[in-house]
């Protein structure tokens, strides 16, 4: 490898409060995309549950480089994983009896490409889906109707035992029990807590972010582009 090659420095996850997702399957335009990278938010993913290829990660990747605030790949399928991000958010579900989405697609990738993982930008995610009508709840085969006391648990595992940097409660598409990631974050000693799915307004923005340590908005990015920019100073303005 030849001296002069720059890594990328590891990102710090904990100073995010308020994080847009942006999935590379759907359109958003240039001026879209500069109202939300230049909105206050503290950083980009890019993620999605299908449709997701290299070349159209590639594409949206790209076009976030132009500004300047941290960019993450949340990593859906080995085929689209493109280099140049800051961090590559790895998740494992935690609530699925197919032990496939905790460890074996896992263990597959690193046995066919393990030289090759920069391995101080992988940022492993403990999942927790919860909306049974979400394609990711679906393709995971999630055990979606957990109590709260269940969620908890599940999170506890994530931090406890693994020590998981991120227990993510996910609900992908509908917004979500306030009170069960509530209880989700008491649990938590050293994981941070995001907040993923249905978050439309002002006043759930703020309420997701009284819950969780980050609120990751994206599927109203796509429906209501106003709607969207004012989630950032809602979280922002929470303590």
């Amino acid at each position: 490898m030849e001296d002069n090659i720059v890594h990328t420095p590891v990102i710090s996850i904990e100073a995010w409060r308020h994080v847009f997702k942006l999935d590379p399957d759907k359109d958003i335009s240039d001026d879209d995309l500069d109202r939300i990278c230049l909105s206050g938010t503290d950083a980009i993913v890019v993620g999605g549950s299908s449709g997701v290829t290299f070349e159209n990660t590639v594409e949206l990747m790209s076009r976030i480089r132009r500004y300047e605030l941290p960019a993450a790949l949340e990593v859906s399928n080995l085929d689209s994983v493109v280099p140049g991000f800051d961090a590559y958010l790895i998740p494992m579900v935690l609530n699925t009896p197919n032990p496939d989405w905790i460890v074996g697609q896992h263990q597959r990738a690193i046995q066919q490409y393990g030289y090759m993982i920069p391995w101080e930008l992988i940022i492993p995610e403990g999942y927790i889906i919860l909306n049974p009508e979400a394609t990711a709840a679906k393709l995971t085969e999630a055990e979606t109707g957990l109590t709260a006391a269940e969620a908890g648990a599940y999170a506890q595992v994530a931090d406890k035992l693994m020590r998981l940097p991120v227990v993510y409660v996910e609900y992908s598409g509908m917004y979500g029990d306030m009170e069960l990631v509530h209880h989700v974050r008491k649990g938590l000693s050293h994981a941070q807590l995001f907040y993923g799915g249905g978050i439309r307004t002002e006043e759930q923005a703020r309420e997701a972010a009284e819950a969780a340590d980050t609120v990751v908005v994206g599927n109203i990015v796509y429906e209501d582009m106003e709607a969207a920019l004012r989630t950032v100073e809602a979280v922002r303005l929470t303590p």
